[in-house]
């Protein structure tokens, strides 16, 4: 999707280790993607946990935590559990004033502390 959108692939895919797969792996870096970060929850293998222990790795994974913690911050605060919308335009359209209103917040607060 990526590389139609922007007419490249990522450096990086990262996702946590319920999405892990050898074959998904495989596919992905096949792709073209230098870097995935998906941690194997049941890996025997020195050479796999030496990988996940690279810096790049915990990178990505910090990456994703990151954006899983700002998901639910929308979640919570702007309702974006459930579209009040229909369909799938209705639904970008909740998720973008979701995150235009969060946007806002942040700024208004970044605002104030210089003010202070």
């Amino acid at each position: 999707m990526q590389r139609r959108k922007l007419g490249r692939v990522p450096q990086l895919v990262a996702a946590d280790a319920g999405f892990y797969s050898q074959v998904q792996e495989e596919n992905v870096q096949a792709l073209g993607v230098n870097h995935v970060s998906v941690p194997n929850r049941s890996t025997r293998s020195a050479v796999r946990r030496q990988l996940e222990k690279q810096r790049w790795f915990k990178k990505g994974q910090k990456w994703r935590t990151g954006c899983e913690g700002r998901i639910s911050v929308l979640k919570r605060r702007h309702g974006l559990a459930r579209s009040r919308y229909r369909g799938s335009d209705g639904m970008r359209r909740w998720v973008g004033l979701g995150i235009i209103a969060d946007n806002l917040i942040n700024m208004g607060r970044w605002l104030a502390q210089q003010l202070a």
